[in-house]
């Protein structure tokens, strides 16, 4: 069974630090882009980072850019978000994802692979 399981959520105050780990199961996705999405109450689903399989391509939303960083390891079949000077707004369900290619990568909708069950992020002001 193909999955990806995130963790490392959690309730930290405005500034702290969390670093959330995404663990795929049932194949190898060291071929796949690997990303990072969030979805707060009443919010639609939005990208937050995303990394090719190589490593070689980052990208970030406005939004978190300077603050998070998204990295990979495939030998361990994992992708990481390391989440520095959080804010308020942050708060909401991580999830991870996966998808073939590089194309529309800010797109959920373009994410038609695997999706984590997510894991939830609380910044208290």
């Amino acid at each position: 069974q193909v999955q990806l399981v995130e963790s490392g959520g959690g309730l930290v105050q405005a500034g702290g630090s969390l670093r959330l780990s995404c663990a795929a199961s049932g194949r190898t996705f060291s071929g796949d882009t690997m990303g990072w999405f969030r979805q707060a109450p009443g919010k639609d689903r939005e990208f937050v980072a995303a990394i090719s399989w190589s490593g070689y391509n980052i990208y970030y939303a406005d939004s978190v850019k300077g603050r998070f960083t998204i990295s990979r390891d495939n030998d361990k079949n994992t992708v990481y978000l390391q989440m520095n000077s959080l804010k308020p707004e942050d708060t909401a369900v991580y999830y991870c994802a996966a998808k073939f290619g590089w194309e529309n990568i800010a797109t959920p909708g373009e994410w038609n692979g695997y999706w984590g069950q997510g894991t939830q992020v609380t910044v208290s002001s």
